[in-house]
């Protein structure tokens, strides 16, 4: 590849504060806000014009991990910052009620329109300055410590300097710019292009509809039309006659798609987008309930499950989460199962027993890093592990634990996450009405 010569030049600050997050997730929102109403300032940025992370992003509008089979019970164990985002989505009515997934767990479908708007109210409600359509380029790096992160606006480039920083871009592109260890899978869990439709007729599509659907992809008898997968979700959302669909699988000659490679992404969209329209025309045909079905939108891009894992001072491991551990450092629990998205499938392995496990505040921790912290998809986990942490429950979790880290090392004096007491952490969580575990 050719190079272009840029002269050197001095960066402006857009913003110093005292923590710097990258990706507005649920994990960056989570921390955003936790820090924010700790009395932290703030700096949120996020590349579109709205949060969400892939569930506005994607089209996934589905929250899943908030709930676990505890000894049978299905219970709420995913507290603290998802209540209020749970309670306003209620209000807006933009939350649908729960439904299960294969008899185990359960899930629940939102309105992303109202989602992003509960997540705007919450975000000013706690004083942080939000970024948006800033795509972030790069980091500054010295002695160990992250001093600045660049990013590129309509009005240029900036760099926003702070005393601690977090990752929660999804794909750790802030701890690899600063020099993080990371692992990628191979294969990686492969991506998907979400989409929605309206014009269902509901009852008739739950009680005929998916089951058909499910025996036609079985047997393959799909009228001429060749599919990637023979596991496809489709579930209804809050407004009546409207349902999300996940049916795509994303390859390039033989390969899956890598979410952090700019040929991958470009190729991915029209490649998607041309899978699911297949699919949506097919279904309108065949399946009962979805006869005047039509086509509502495509997300700003696909779905992307998996692409660095960030190595951290502990990473978690399949193990850990089928055999339901405690850990000492636990900052949340999480009752998803490992769910990985295989060529043509999904394999699934669920949590038996109390049904969820606790999530240990290591797997936040860089590795040769003071003041870097990492969650949500992109932290420190095993690919097993990672197909159980990467969905949005446990990425609450982390968010708020790695705001009140932040808040608790400011405190201290330190910008040195590592140094916070996790004693102290766990009852801050306590007291911010986390449910960090039942050991009895």
């Amino acid at each position: 590849m050719s190079v272009v010569h840029e002269p050197a030049r001095s960066t402006p600050v857009l913003d110093d504060v005292d923590l710097v997050v990258l990706g507005g997730g649920p994990a960056g929102v989570s921390a955003a806000v936790s820090a924010g109403r700790s009395g932290l300032r703030v700096a949120l940025v996020e590349r579109y014009g709205f949060c969400g992370g892939m569930g506005t992003a994607a089209g996934v509008t589905n929250f899943c991990g908030l709930y676990a089979s505890v000894h049978g019970s299905m219970q709420r164990v995913v507290r603290g910052i998802a209540d209020p985002i749970l309670a306003r989505l209620a209000e807006l009515e933009g939350l649908r009620e729960t439904h299960s997934v294969f008899g185990k767990t359960l899930a629940q479908a939102y309105d992303s329109a109202a989602y992003k708007l509960v997540l705007d109210e919450l975000l000013a409600s706690a004083g942080v300055a939000v970024h948006l359509h800033a795509f972030a380029v790069g980091a500054q790096v010295a002695e160990g410590r992250v001093r600045a992160l660049l990013v590129e606006t309509k009005s240029g480039r900036f760099a926003l300097t702070g005393r601690m920083f977090l990752d929660a871009s999804g794909d750790g592109d802030l701890a690899v710019w600063s020099g993080a260890a990371f692992e990628l899978g191979d294969p990686l869990a492969y991506p998907t292009t979400m989409f929605r439709v309206g014009g269902v007729d509901t009852p008739r599509a739950l009680a005929e509809g998916k089951p058909r659907l499910r025996e036609l992809l079985a047997s393959g008898a799909t009228g001429g039309y060749v599919f990637p997968r023979k596991a496809v979700y489709l579930n209804p959302q809050p407004h009546d006659g409207e349902w999300r669909v996940n049916a795509t699988q994303l390859v390039r000659d033989g390969r899956v798609l890598d979410g952090s490679r700019h040929d991958d992404l470009s190729y991915g969209e029209p490649f998607g987008r041309k899978q699911a329209w297949e699919f949506y025309e097919w279904l309108k045909g065949a399946i009962p309930g979805f006869e005047h079905a039509y086509m509502l939108d495509f997300p700003p891009q696909f779905g992307i499950r998996e692409t660095r894992r960030i190595v951290g001072e502990y990473v978690l491991t399949a193990d850990d989460i089928l055999g339901a551990r405690s850990f000492d450092d636990g900052i949340g629990v999480n009752g998803w199962p490992i769910e990985r998205h295989i060529d043509g499938d999904v394999a699934w392995r669920w949590i038996e027993g109390r049904g969820y496990y606790e999530v240990p505040f290591r797997c936040a921790l860089v590795k040769g890093l003071a003041n870097l912290m990492v969650a949500g998809r992109c932290a420190s986990f095993t690919a097993d592990a990672q197909g159980s942490m990467r969905v949005s429950g446990p990425c609450f979790v982390m968010g708020q634990a790695c705001g009140h880290a932040a808040a608790l090392a400011r405190a201290d004096g330190t910008d040195d996450v590592r140094r916070v007491d996790v004693t102290r952490l766990r009852e801050r969580l306590r007291e911010d009405g986390v449910f960090l575990g039942d050991r009895v």
